[in-house]
């Protein structure tokens, strides 16, 4: 009778019984038996992985023949880091036969969600060294996977990113960093001290999303747009190997899963319009901006009117921020790659860089000037008539400025061909604009390499069309001698506000000031 109902009872229960008591005592057991048998996971395909792992004891080769299950026990929390308190001995990928390669992958990726804590280097040594190499080994499976990933390799997989990248990022101090952005380029970058494990989840993430095996249309489920936002607020990461890694995977992303497209266009603007209108800080402008680079050198012509508006409403206001310097090279690569699509936007592109043309700051006046000539290669004629007169206006005020540096800038324009034929085609309105300026740099700027470049584009006049140099110079001469006669005008009208101001002294005595009376209220 007891046989009978012992028959019964369920022979599972009994067996994992077995194996959590031997979960419990073999900890130390089985981070030696993992070691060579995952040695060979340091031969990745990546050339920019560190792929370096230390050989391990093969002294458990006996517990793999009845150890394939995890047992994944989570017995305390350090500053919101899971630590690995117990698991049963896996073996690796390379060493099962095919039939039972998928299983083992789901089970090393659910391992692999543990996240340990890296501010303290000395906790956890041996396990995070297994991890490593288990990530390394989850890398080269996804890398040479020749079968379709099936829906629930993708859940698990995103699952795994999502649990070792996902996390608050804590900004390093900043209270004694330049805020223009020139000396914040020369700071050390902050380092993540969790980087080790970090690289290699990347990794897996970059080849997962480029694989061929990964089904687009059944991933779409697991890299959804709530996915996408986590993965763009990483770009504010301080590391900037983790936003190299963020830019590869997101243009990844953004060419495969089509459907996403113009919802991570439309994320990226949000994050452009905090930065520029809110914060004025963020790590990732310039990843952002090489992704758009790309994407915009892709798009199908006649333009949208959505790319138009992105590039009046994004890009031409992000020249206001005073990080400028940080983010610029990728955003004059952008600017030009919509004026080089389409040469009508070059007429607006001017006019919003005249907008945010910068007043006090000489670096960013020589940016503007560098961003304008690539501008103006590419702009033609009706569109440079439209916008010449305030163009050469600040051109103008550029050539007089102290700073050597920005006169000798906007002098350079005149060594571009392109640009030196638009401005020769409509000298009878460029040369009166620019003229004093020219003029008065010739006679006193303190410069002499600016000194010798304005008399050369003066000859260039010159030499052009003599009568309308001349015309102009009667006319520099004329306002001069009235400029006289204005100055003297002004000081006898000061002069004379300075004295009946001295005559309205008032005396100190005191003037009575009338009291309002109150009425009475009426008796009633």
């Amino acid at each position: 009778m007891i046989k009978q109902i012992l028959k019964k009872l369920p022979r599972k229960s009994s067996k994992t019984g077995d194996n959590r008591e031997h979960g419990r005592n073999s900890v130390t057991h089985s981070i030696a038996s993992t070691g060579s048998r995952s040695s060979d996971l340091g031969k990745s395909k990546s050339g920019n992985l560190n792929t370096v792992s230390p050989q391990m004891n093969d002294s458990a080769s006996d517990a793999v023949q009845d150890g394939n299950k995890i047992q994944l026990g989570m017995n305390s929390k350090l500053n919101g880091n899971l630590v690995l308190s117990s698991y049963d001995t896996l073996p690796a990928l390379k060493d099962v036969p095919s039939a039972e390669k998928q299983n083992l992958f789901i089970k090393k990726l659910n391992l692999c969600c543990v996240v340990f804590d890296f501010t303290d280097p000395t906790k956890n040594l041996k396990e995070k060294e297994i991890k490593r190499q288990m990530l390394l080994e989850l890398v080269d499976y996804v890398t040479s996977a020749n079968g379709k990933f099936n829906e629930t390799v993708m859940q698990e997989a995103v699952k795994m990113v999502s649990a070792n990248l996902f996390r608050t990022l804590i900004p390093q101090p900043r209270e004694n960093k330049i805020v223009d952005g020139v000396d914040l380029e020369e700071e050390e970058p902050a380092m993540d001290p969790a980087w080790p494990h970090l690289q290699l989840v990347y990794e897996f993430l970059l080849r997962f999303v480029a694989s061929p095996e990964t089904d687009a249309k059944l991933a779409k489920r697991y890299i959804d747009q709530s996915f996408i936002l986590k993965l763009l607020d990483l770009f504010d990461s301080e590391d900037p190997r983790e936003r190299e890694y963020l830019k590869t995977i997101l243009h990844r992303i953004y060419g495969k899963f089509m459907v996403h497209r113009p919802f991570i266009r439309k994320a990226i603007n949000n994050s452009f319009y905090r930065f520029i209108f809110e914060t004025e800080r963020h790590n990732g402008i310039a990843e952002f901006l090489e992704i758009l680079g790309s994407i915009i050198n892709g798009f199908a012509l006649p333009l949208k009117e959505e790319h138009k508006v992105f590039l009046v409403r994004v890009l031409i206001p992000l020249h206001k921020p005073k990080s400028l310097a940080m983010y610029h090279q990728q955003l004059s690569y952008c600017i030009t790659q919509f004026v080089e699509k389409d040469c009508k936007l070059a007429d607006a592109v001017i006019r919003g860089l005249l907008k945010y043309w910068p007043v006090t700051n000489s670096s960013k006046e020589v940016m503007f000037l560098n961003e304008l000539e690539e501008v103006l290669e590419a702009t033609q004629l009706p569109e440079f008539q439209r916008c010449m007169v305030p163009l050469f206006q600040q051109i103008a005020r550029c050539l007089n400025s102290l700073h050597f540096q920005v006169a000798e800038r906007a002098l350079f324009l005149w060594n571009n061909d392109h640009i030196e034929n638009l401005i020769i085609q409509n000298r009878k309105v460029i040369l009166p604009i620019i003229f004093p300026a020219l003029e008065k740099n010739a006679r006193n700027h303190w410069n002499q390499a600016v000194h010798s470049l304005t008399l050369n584009v003066r000859k260039i006049f010159f030499d052009l069309d003599p009568e309308l140099f001349k015309e102009c110079l009667a006319k520099f001469r004329e306002y001069e001698s009235k400029e006289g006669e204005i100055e003297a005008r002004r000081e006898a009208t000061w002069k004379r506000l300075e004295e009946l101001a001295e005559g309205n002294v008032p005396s100190n005595k005191l003037v009575p000031v009338p009291q309002k009376v109150q009425p009475s209220p009426s008796s009633g």
